[in-house]
């Protein structure tokens, strides 16, 4: 069984080695603050070595054959149940992830290598007519080359997978930079798995260091043709605008501020366990997380009634213990954060209805009452298990609501007739809306991404195909061609 914590290394070329950088990290348990392991982090010339080597092993991968590139996530997948709860204690103790949000997070990876296994053969062509007598055009679908990944901290596993998957699915080398709090979940563990898998060295590499290190090296590298990152709108906005000035492509997915609409036909119970859900599913800590619950008036007293007792009934602490539902926050810097967006709630008069406590890095459930737009816990992204209800007398109110904010991930509305649902959905300036269901949803076959502040671009099934390809246009004149001079 591989001890994935030992994984305290650069992986480059297919090597495990020390950082070239002078800066000595250290990997902490957020819950308990034991140290989990420390590592030398990388330097602008392990990034740029990371960057050659992917870009010459990528060469020779884009002319694998397609089966021999299908087998290797097919084994993934295989390596991945294999070594199942070694993974699981990766996610309890370097991300404080309970063992429901690690056998969440686990799934939707093994999905995501199952789609990305098709890709190989997904890459097809057409031929297509011309204007001109004798001609042939055939149009090609072909990898980008290399594709630079920056993972978050929040579900480092899958959202570094979501990109790596499909990129070296489409033929591409790629480098990734997890988050310096996540280095082995979002980074190191899942280049164990390929190495595992039979995946040719130097195709997928891996260095772990700070920004404070490194600046905008990783983005700015002359090689990547595309960056793909997860992470804040704020970050997202700065690697956005170094890509368009390198004219990379780039793919953002930012942050959220999800709101799930309670109408006053819904199934009650059902929108209490859906709210539940999406918003103390892994202490919140997610982009697609219900910050708010609209809920309208002839039904509210009802819903928070319901809604209060059950929050009142999850579990909170160790994350390595089983029946915990809310373990820590990453970090102390996200505690303070939170404490922070607390007190602005109580001061600006919202109601707290559930006021838990902290311990630690472990925050208790936070359910604000009677909250109105213009208050702080109305407006921030709130990675924390921190919600806020809203009381609306009508659907026009409802949007009014939904609509007031500069995010657009996700959403969600509760209602029994399902068309009113739909004509209120495609009213949410949202990018993702989910009826009579949370709105924590991810399909690997589906189009995942946001509008507004939320990101730029599609990911998963045919549009990570579109992300991490472009098209060549082959033309061939069958017939001697006249031209107007010479």
């Amino acid at each position: 069984m591989i001890n994935f914590l030992n994984l305290n290394s650069q992986y480059i070329d297919g090597q495990w080695k020390e950082g070239n950088s002078q800066l000595s990290m250290k990997n902490q348990n957020p819950y308990n603050q034991e140290t989990l392991t420390t590592y030398q982090a990388a330097s602008k010339t392990d990034i740029d070595h990371a960057y050659q080597v992917a870009q010459k092993a990528q060469k020779k991968w884009q002319q694998q054959n397609p089966t021999f590139q299908r087998g290797i996530f097919e084994q993934a997948v295989h390596v991945i149940e294999d070594h199942h709860e070694a993974i699981v204690e990766v996610i309890n103790k370097e991300i404080g992830g309970t063992r429901l949000k690690a056998e969440f997070e686990i799934s939707l990876v093994k999905n995501m290598l199952k789609e990305a296994s098709t890709f190989p053969f997904r890459m097809d062509g057409k031929i297509l007519p011309s204007m001109t007598d004798g001609k042939e055009n055939q149009v090609y679908r072909i990898p980008i080359g290399v594709v630079g990944v920056i993972s978050p901290f929040n579900f480092p596993f899958f959202l570094s997978m979501k990109s790596i998957a499909p990129a070296l699915a489409t033929g591409n080398g790629v480098v990734v930079k997890p988050h310096e709090h996540t280095v082995i979940t979002g980074g190191t563990m899942i280049a164990k798995i390929f190495e595992e898998a039979g995946l040719p060295q130097g195709l997928l590499n891996i260095v772990t260091t700070e920004i404070s290190e490194i600046g905008d090296a990783f983005v700015e590298h002359p090689i990547p043709q595309s960056i793909s990152f997860t992470g804040s709108t704020a970050i997202g906005r700065h690697i956005g605008s170094i890509a368009g000035r390198e004219l990379k492509d780039v793919h953002l997915e930012l942050g959220g501020n999800s709101g799930l609409i309670v109408l006053d036909d819904a199934d009650i119970d059902l929108a209490v366990s859906a709210a539940i859900f999406s918003r103390f599913t892994h202490q919140g800590q997610i982009c697609m997380s219900a910050n708010r619950i609209i809920i309208h008036e002839d039904v509210y007293d009802t819903f928070v009634e319901k809604y209060v007792a059950k929050v009142n009934e999850l579990s909170c602490g160790d994350p390595c213990d089983d029946t915990t539902i809310i373990g820590p926050l990453i970090n102390e810097k996200q505690v303070e954060n939170t404490k922070q967006i607390i007190e602005a709630g109580i001061n600006e008069g919202a109601d707290p209805l559930v006021h838990g406590q902290v311990r630690g890095n472990v925050v208790e459930p936070v359910v604000f009452g009677n909250v109105t737009k213009n208050m702080t816990v109305a407006k921030e992204e709130m990675f924390a298990p921190v919600v806020s209800l809203f009381k609306a007398s009508s659907e026009e109110e409802i949007l009014d609501i939904v609509n007031d904010t500069s995010y657009g991930l996700s959403g969600a509305v509760h209602t029994q007739n399902i068309e009113r649902g739909a004509q209120l959905a495609k009213q949410m300036e949202t990018g993702m809306i989910h009826i009579n269901d949370g709105t924590i949803n991810d399909e690997p076959n589906v189009a995942f991404g946001g509008m507004k502040n939320s990101g730029v671009g599609r990911l998963n099934g045919e549009w990570s195909l579109d992300a991490f390809t472009t098209t060549k246009w082959i033309s061939i004149q069958h017939n001697r061609k006249q031209f107007p001079y010479s």
